[in-house]
């Protein structure tokens, strides 16, 4: 769920008024926790000053990423369970403790102020004098940390990283403790800005960064993939143009894993929102015929407007659930993708909310899920053809587990090597899986498959 954040000073009375950046992130957070909105478009759709957009973006991402953290702490100083707190003094606690704890530049007084301006405006009078409490005590005890004397190391890891318990359990069971460790304290770190040129206007893009003063960098992950650190108002007028395309490392890798080439028939069974699709047919030029499918008609457009912005004229957009019997014969095309829908837990950096909405069964209704589009794209890829599988989920349930159940129910596949991929992501599968503490890139899965 996505549109625009208006800022809008509710009533209150005299000292009620809240600044833009700190109203805007308490909208976003409130509907990312009422309504099940995303961050991300709610944050690039908010109408900001540059230095308020900046400041509501922290603000959101960082309390987003340390919100069981923030929540342990005040329920130290508050003496009660956050969980018993309205939602809008919840919110505004975790905005005034956030800015106390890892906002050095904001004063300590602007900081509770704000916060008790938020419950104001929320029509929440009487929760101001606890707030304001409980914040200035914060602000004097400043070393109390809520994680410090958690005996259990597991749940200890929980509370210093903020993550469910249930989740950093599983990955420590599935990768071990220092892994587990490692990729829940890089979930809390800012992602690098990453991106790929239009072959169009690559040259020009890029002249155009290195004169605004941006450091732009090729990857070290991906092939023909950028980093970029700076010029974000241009990065957003150079990507409305279609002369750059904003995606993370890892996962440009999958385009280049699956390997489209002029003259062939090219499926992306779940396209949208067009990433990779686009990516693709880059890829493979004009000559190749690319199917881009997904099962609702509005993210098709997504689809359809982004490769026209890129000059791309092989996409052809249509309307299928890949879970059912797809719209095509046997054997009709010469590559497939799936990029299935999951969890997500390899993009935390990016969607810092996925963390606090997943839940236990999810992973297993998913890679049910995952394996029914998996066989309906065997079906129809030719012999000798490439069939590959991704995810941006960490979990192996939803990635070799669903691999191995197709190569089980069809003999006549094989898994071959997912490359180009950097050598020490590679599997003994031959899949690749890259992770957010060792390449400083989203987690990504994937699987290359060929019919034999």
């Amino acid at each position: 769920m996505s549109g625009r954040v208006r800022v809008v000073k509710k009533g209150g009375g005299k000292g009620a008024a809240v600044s833009p950046a700190r109203a805007a992130a308490s909208e976003v957070l409130r509907r990312v926790e009422e309504e099940g909105a995303f961050a991300a478009p709610l944050l690039a759709a908010a109408d900001l000053s540059a230095g308020d957009r900046a400041l509501c973006y922290e603000l959101v991402l960082g309390v987003l990423r340390r919100q069981l953290w923030l929540d342990r702490l005040a329920e130290h100083f508050a003496g009660r369970p956050a969980s018993a707190l309205d939602a809008p003094v919840r919110r505004a606690l975790r905005l005034g403790l956030y800015q106390l704890r890892f906002l050095a530049r904001v004063p300590a007084r602007a900081a509770v102020n704000e916060s008790v301006n938020l419950v104001h405006a929320a029509r929440l009078r009487s929760a101001a004098p606890f707030v304001n409490a409980v914040l200035r005590r914060a602000a004097r005890e400043k070393d109390f940390d809520p994680a410090h004397n958690i005996k259990d190391p597991l749940e200890r890891l929980s509370v210093e990283t903020s993550h469910p318990a249930w989740l950093v359990e599983r990955w420590a069971a599935d990768f071990g403790a220092e892994e587990a460790r490692a990729f829940a304290h890089a979930n809390n770190e800012a992602a690098p800005a990453a991106f790929r040129l239009n072959p169009l206007r690559a040259e020009e893009a890029l002249e155009r960064l290195r004169a605004s003063g941006a450091t732009v960098a090729p990857s070290r992950l991906a092939p023909e993939a950028w980093r970029v650190e700076g010029a974000v108002p241009l990065l957003r007028e150079l990507s409305e143009a279609g002369a750059v395309y904003m995606q993370d490392e890892a996962s440009q890798l999958v385009a280049h894993v699956l390997g489209a080439r002029p003259g062939e028939r090219v499926l992306d069974a779940c396209a949208a929102p067009g990433s990779k699709t686009t990516h693709l047919a880059a890829l493979a030029g004009d000559g190749a015929r690319v199917v881009a499918g997904d099962l609702h008609a509005h993210r098709l457009r997504v689809v359809a407007a982004s490769a026209a912005r890129q000059g791309l004229r092989s996409v052809r957009p249509v309307l299928l659930d890949a879970e059912r019997a797809l719209p095509f014969g046997d054997a009709a095309f010469d590559r497939v993708l799936v990029d299935a829908p999951c969890t997500g837990t390899g993009t935390l950096r990016h969607n810092p909310e996925i963390r606090w909405r997943l839940r236990p069964s999810d992973i297993n209704e998913l890679s049910a899920r995952q394996l029914r589009i998996l066989r309906e794209a065997a079906r129809v890829l030719r012999p000798g053809g490439r069939l590959v599988y991704s995810t941006c989920s960490v979990e192996r349930e939803e990635n070799e587990e669903v691999v191995a159940a197709l190569l089980r129910e069809r003999p006549d596949f094989k898994q071959i090597e997912a490359a180009p991929a950097p050598g020490h992501t590679l599997l003994p599968s031959g899949a690749a899986r890259t992770w957010p503490h060792r390449d400083d890139a989203d987690g990504f899965f994937v699987a290359a498959l060929e019919r034999k």
